[in-house]
C-alpha cells in the first residue's frame, strides 16, 4: 500500500494527512498524539474514524497541522483521516457517513463590525 495523502479543515484549522499500513502510530508536528492532544476528549476525536471502522492498529498516521486552536486541529485531523480511509475501503463511508465524520464543518468566526465592540456586541449605551 502507498501513502495516502488527504487533507481536513476546521474554522482555520488545516490538517494534511499522510495514512500508511503500520502498528497504529499517530505522529502530529513530529510530536506524539499523547504529548500534542494532552486531553482524553482531543485523542478520542483524533481516534474517532478508526475506532469506528475497526482499525486502530492497522495503519500509520503522519500529521501536518497548523492554524486554530487545539480543537478545531483535532477536528481537521478527524476529517482527514475519514477521507482517508473512505479512499482505502469505500465500506467505510456507510459507517463514517452517518456519525457525520465525512462532512465539512462550515461554521467560520464572524468577523468584527465597525462601531461595535465585537461582532454582535455593542458598546454600551449611555442616556445622560
Amino acid at each position: 500500500m502507498e501513502v495516502i495523502h488527504k487533507i481536513g479543515r476546521r474554522k482555520t484549522a488545516v490538517a494534511r494527512v499522510y495514512l500508511s499500513q503500520g502498528k497504529g502510530n499517530i505522529t502530529v508536528n513530529d510530536r506524539e498524539l499523547t504529548n500534542y492532544f494532552p486531553t482524553a476528549t482531543l485523542q478520542y476525536k483524533v481516534k474517532q474514524a478508526f475506532a469506528l471502522t475497526s482499525t486502530e492498529d492497522t495503519y500509520d498516521v503522519k500529521v501536518n497541522v497548523y492554524g486554530g486552536g487545539i480543537t478545531g486541529q483535532a477536528e481537521a485531523i478527524r476529517l482527514a483521516l475519514s477521507r482517508a480511509l473512505c479512499e482505502i475501503d469505500e465500506e467505510n463511508r456507510t459507517t463514517l457517513k452517518p456519525e457525520g465524520l465525512l462532512t465539512r464543518d462550515p461554521r467560520m468566526v464572524e468577523r468584527k463590525k465597525f462601531g461595535q465592540k465585537k461582532a454582535r456586541k455593542k458598546f454600551q449605551f449611555s442616556k445622560r
